[in-house]
């Protein structure tokens, strides 16, 4: 089916003359979408969460649990900041919104793409967010979580997908007919 969905896509569309950012909350599918665009539009692809780990030699979790919530964010940031790339889609961490200069950076050289999914979509996804490696403040609930980053998702967009019932295919093809 993915074969059909590209073959219909790649007959209608130009490569962006940039980066493509996916943001959005933990489980939005900003990783599995991202590969799929990376491929429809003939992009390389990056996964944010994947070099912070190699960086660090320790899964996303184990980096929260020794180095707290604060310390996970400056390698994030940094590892955002250090992110230089062309023809490639970005998918970052569901945190990285909390550092406005890699923001600002990553809105520089990329089209950001918020991949939005609702709070009970959120919460039916997401099951164990210490495992995932999903920065939780102290005392937040994923409610609070879902309403501060959203605020934050919405600001640095460029483009904002809804995710509500729709496969990956439709998502692949609402981003490639925006950007």
């Amino acid at each position: 089916m993915a074969d059909k969905t590209e073959n219909t896509i790649n007959e209608t569309l130009s490569i962006p003359d940039k980066n493509i950012v996916l943001i959005g909350m933990p489980t939005s599918g900003k990783s599995t979408v991202g590969v799929i665009l990376a491929k429809v539009l003939g992009m390389d692809f990056v996964d944010t969460d994947i070099i912070i780990q190699q960086k660090e030699g320790l899964k996303l979790n184990k980096i929260i649990e020794e180095k707290g919530e604060e310390g996970f964010l400056k390698t994030e940031e940094k590892a955002l900041l250090d992110l230089e790339c062309e023809n490639t889609v970005i998918a970052t961490g569901g945190s990285a919104v909390y550092s406005r200069s890699a923001m600002e950076h990553l809105k520089q050289i990329s089209t950001v793409v918020y991949l939005r999914i609702e709070p009970t979509e959120l919460k039916k996804r997401l099951k164990d967010t210490k495992e995932r490696g999903v920065i939780l403040r102290p005392g937040e609930s994923i409610d609070e979580m879902f309403r501060s980053r959203a605020v934050l998702y919405e600001k640095y967009a460029d483009i904002t997908v809804s995710e509500n019932s729709k496969t990956i295919e439709d998502t692949v093809r609402m981003i490639c007919d925006r950007v």
